[in-house]
Parts: structure tokens; C-alpha cells; sequence
């Protein structure tokens, strides 16, 4: 079963918005998992109300530090355009998804966000299955 980790530096948007998308989009074939360099004390509850109007819960997720073991662990390491400094370890497959922070953005922006995030996981989903 392939890996993918998403990785930005609070792990509150962008990665959990991409982890709920490849979640509930691969139907449990693809291990997901989400981190951040500096990660906050809880998720972006707009990140949450854009995720729910897409039938996505992930609400009750909570931001992870970012180890080399996840890393090492991963097939797929997607970091979110955010400066995030990843251990690098030869044949991963490593992309840089520039994407707004929804952090402080009201729930119209987000939308854009999550759309775009969903977007390019459907595209991931199709390369890596």
C-alpha cells in the first residue's frame, strides 16, 4: 500500500485538508499522514467548516510534529508551499504543491484552497494506485 505524506509548517490547513481529501478519496488504500515543522494547538476551524460542506470530518484530527520517520515511511512526501525544510532520503517521490495559507482567511478563500487541494490529491490518487 502506497504512502503519502502532507506536510506544512502549523499542520492545521492545508495538510489536513489533503489528508482528509486522500482519506476518504482512496478508500483506505492509500496510508495517509500529516505533519508540520511547528505545528499549532488544534486545527483551523475554517479549514473544518470548508472540509464539512464536502462531507469531510476533520474536526477531531490534531496537527503532528513533523519526524524524519515519517519521512522514511513515506512513499509520496507533498509539502504545501510553505518553506518547510524536509529530510530528503532517495527514491521518494517529493512535490512542492504552492497553495494560499488558509490561515486567517475567510471561508470563500478557503473554499478556493480546498478545491485546488482536492484537485491535485484526485490527480496524486490516479498517478500512485
Amino acid at each position: 500500500m502506497p504512502s503519502v505524506l502532507f506536510v506544512c509548517v502549523h499542520n492545521a490547513g492545508r495538510s489536513q485538508m489533503a489528508a482528509g481529501f486522500m482519506t476518504a478519496l482512496s478508500g483506505g488504500k492509500v496510508e495517509v499522514l500529516s505533519a508540520g515543522s511547528a505545528p499549532r494547538d488544534s486545527i483551523n476551524p475554517t479549514a473544518v467548516e470548508a472540509m464539512a460542506e464536502v462531507g469531510i470530518d476533520i474536526a477531531n484530527n490534531s496537527p503532528k510534529v513533523l519526524t524524519t520517520e515519517a519521512v522514511q515511511q513515506s512513499d509520496v512526501v507533498i509539502t504545501m508551499g510553505c518553506g518547510d525544510t524536509c529530510p530528503f532520503f532517495p527514491g521518494k517521490r517529493y512535490e512542492d504543491w504552492v497553495l494560499d495559507d488558509p490561515a486567517g482567511q475567510g471561508i470563500e478563500s478557503v473554499r478556493v484552497i480546498r478545491d485546488e487541494i482536492k484537485s491535485r490529491v484526485e490527480k496524486l490518487l490516479k498517478e500512485i494506485i
